[in-house]
C-alpha cells in the first residue's frame, strides 16, 4: 500500500511506498504549476459577478475556492495589468467608498474569453477524470 502524504511547502502529493494508505485528500492549496494556466479564467470569473477592486478580487476567490486558490497582490496585479491591455477587462479609479481604489470590470471580449477557456477547461477536467477512472489503485480525493 501506498500513503497519499502533502508537501506543504509545494503543494504536491508525494508517494511513500511500504506505508497504509489511510485517506485522499485534496490538499490545501493547489500548486503553482495546476493554477498558472487557469488564473485568468478564475480573475475573469469573479468579474462576471460585477465591478471589483484588487482586494475583493482576492477574497472572492479565496471564498469560492475555500481558500486554496491564495492569489497575492504580487500576482494579482501584473495579472489584471495584462487582462486590460488585452482590453478582456477596464478599470477605473474611484473614491466614493471614502477610500480611493481601482475598480475593474470584465469586457465583451472578456467575457467571451472566458466563455472559450471554461468550455475548454470542462472538457480537459473530463479527459483527466476519465484517465483517473480508468487507473488501477487511483481514488478520488476527498475534500
Amino acid at each position: 500500500m501506498r500513503l497519499l502524504v502533502t508537501n506543504v511547502a509545494q503543494g504536491m502529493p508525494e508517494i511513500q511506498d511500504g506505508e497504509i494508505e489511510e485517506e485522499h485528500r485534496v490538499t490545501d492549496r493547489f500548486s503553482a504549476e495546476l493554477m498558472r494556466g487557469s488564473l485568468d479564467m478564475m480573475v475573469l470569473s469573479v468579474l462576471t459577478q460585477g465591478p471589483q477592486y484588487g482586494y475583493s478580487i482576492q477574497q472572492q476567490l479565496r471564498e469560492a475556492t475555500r481558500g486554496r486558490v491564495p492569489l497575492p497582490a504580487g500576482t494579482l496585479y501584473p495579472l489584471l495589468h495584462r487582462l486590460e491591455a488585452e482590453k478582456f477587462i477596464l478599470s477605473r479609479w474611484d473614491d466614493s467608498t471614502g477610500r480611493r481604489r481601482k475598480w475593474y470590470e470584465i469586457t465583451k471580449p472578456g467575457s467571451a474569453r472566458l466563455e472559450r477557456q471554461a468550455v475548454q477547461w470542462r472538457a480537459y477536467a473530463d479527459c483527466i477524470r476519465d484517465l483517473l477512472e480508468a487507473a488501477p489503485g487511483v481514488r478520488p480525493a476527498t475534500a
